[in-house]
């Protein structure tokens, strides 16, 4: 993990660089693919998901939740991937359903630059990462 300062136009600039993006979804999706059908499952794409922490943190601090309602949040999400509700995702479904998170993440966040804790590997730190490699190449 890393702190980083970033502001919307970095998410958006990332998800517009098509191959850019297009390569950092398809690598995530090779490596949550774990049976290598070209599909995720529920559970396939349920680490992904938990590893968002949508409900176990309250402004970073480990809180207890529901398992039941941590189950029916992480199957509604599941669902907001799922575009033709076949019961997987497809890359071109995890790919939509993803841009559409981020630039939805970088609406909320505004101009300004913020500081955020970043894991490694998360689309936000490729973001950053890339958006930095830009400025250093530009210098």
């Amino acid at each position: 993990m890393s702190v980083e300062v970033l502001d919307s136009g970095t998410i958006v600039n990332f998800v517009e660089d098509e191959e850019a993006f297009h390569v950092s979804i398809r690598d995530r999706f090779a490596h949550l693919d774990a049976d290598h059908d070209g599909l995720l499952s529920y559970s396939e794409l349920l680490k992904e998901l938990q590893s968002l922490r949508v409900l176990e943190t309250h402004f970073g601090i480990d809180v207890q939740t529901d398992p039941k309602e941590l189950a029916h949040v992480y199957k509604s999400l599941f669902v907001q991937f799922d575009h033709d509700s076949n019961g997987t995702v497809d890359l071109e479904e995890f790919k939509s359903e993803t841009k559409r998170m981020m630039l939805a993440m970088a609406n909320g966040m505004g101009f300004l630059p913020v500081q955020m804790v970043l894991e490694e590997g998360s689309f936000l730190k490729i973001a950053v990462e890339r958006e930095s490699n830009k400025l250093g190449l530009a210098a």
